[in-house]
């Protein structure tokens, strides 16, 4: 399935060396406003060939808006969008059809689709995708801003170099402000170099490296979401799955949570100087039962290393029958981490868009 939403459907089409890809949306009130400049200010934060730290595919990324849109506002019918591909070297797959690259999708792909699989540049599965999920994010965040509700990230780690981490209690919007425009948006700019070095260090060893992305939400009214199957943690979850790189998950203090009593972990309540309802602490990650408690929602996505990596590789000749060695070409990201972030932003405030509406 290549579809998301309960409210605003959102479908990804396209592979990664077709001739485009691209999004359409279902459900959008008529006259919402889509800001084709802050679209394409968050297509070129993920935009590839940008960085020395990225794949070297140059993309522009220049979205098309071929429906639903006139004068800048939703008309009612369904959004189309498309990214036309304009630099993709196919020849670089062709040795490899029936040889799975290790920890691709290749091999559960071809038993699947059989010679009907696209396999360039990973097909329906790569990461190219993302970038029809950022348009449909973009329009998400512009909205959401108008309601007064913030949608941030940073590379909270990559490798074993850890950045600061969000406060668990304050809005910080103006840190929020400030990291949603960094295209390696980091807290700590010593460890965001100490970041790139990793990075660095692996592609030379033609390698790759993994990391983890931390994303913070203010502002959601309290009671937002639903319980059992609806709730915050279950839309956003299932949103950032969409997301290729994405391996694990985890809300306010996850896993260390477990390791934690009920007096430790509990969050307080108490009543601010405008007796707003707070806690002292956010454990739960501003979600409970589902729903928003009125703290920020914080969670963290773990990013694995790029697949494709040029060092040998031990796999099978599907074609043969017998163990083989690839070494795989191409041009890829020694780290996803590092354009991953705007990814995840833009992702969860569409999940987080698609539930206001109901």
């Amino acid at each position: 399935m290549n579809t998301f939403g309960d409210n605003i459907k959102l479908c990804v089409f396209g592979q990664s060396h077709a001739e485009c890809i691209g999004v359409t949306i279902d459900g959008l009130p008529s006259g919402t406003a889509v800001d084709e400049e802050y679209v394409a200010n968050i297509m070129a934060l993920r935009a590839p060939g940008n960085s020395p730290l990225a794949t070297k595919r140059k993309e522009p990324d220049k979205v098309e808006f071929l429906s639903g849109v006139v004068d800048g506002k939703t008309v009612g019918t369904s959004v189309c969008a498309i990214i036309r591909n304009s630099d993709s070297h196919s020849s670089d797959y062709s040795s490899i059809f029936k040889k799975p690259r290790p920890s691709h999708a290749d091999f559960p792909a071809y038993i699947r689709y059989g010679e009907n699989f696209d396999l360039r540049g990973g097909g329906q599965f790569s990461g190219r995708l993302t970038a029809p999920i950022c348009i449909a994010g973009a329009i998400a965040l512009s909205n959401l801003e108008k309601m007064g509700i913030s949608v941030s990230c940073h590379i909270k780690s990559v490798g074993e170099v850890q950045d600061v981490p969000f406060s668990p209690t304050d809005d910080e919007n103006e840190l929020a402000k400030k990291l949603n425009c960094m295209a390696f948006p980091v807290i700590d700019e010593k460890a965001g170099d100490k970041m790139v070095e990793t990075i660095v260090k692996a592609s030379a060893e033609l390698d790759s490296v993994g990391g983890v992305i931390e994303c913070k939400i203010t502002g959601l009214p309290v009671g937002v979401g639903e319980p059992m199957f609806g709730g915050i943690e279950n839309v956003i979850s299932r949103m950032m799955f969409g997301i290729p790189a994405v391996k694990g998950i985890e809300f306010g203090a996850g896993f260390e949570g477990s390791k934690m009593r009920g007096s430790q972990f509990n969050d307080s309540y108490y009543y601010d100087k405008d007796v707003n309802v707070r806690t002292k602490t956010n454990n739960a990650g501003g979600i409970c039962g589902g729903m928003a408690t009125g703290m920020p929602v914080i969670f963290r996505v773990a990013i694995k290393p790029t697949p494709s990596i040029a060092k040998a590789q031990e796999t099978v000749d599907l074609a043969t029958g017998k163990n083989t060695v690839i070494e795989i070409k191409g041009r890829h990201d020694p780290c996803i981490a590092s354009r991953a972030s705007v990814v995840v932003r833009a992702a969860a405030a569409f999940a987080i868009f698609d539930l206001l509406q109901s």
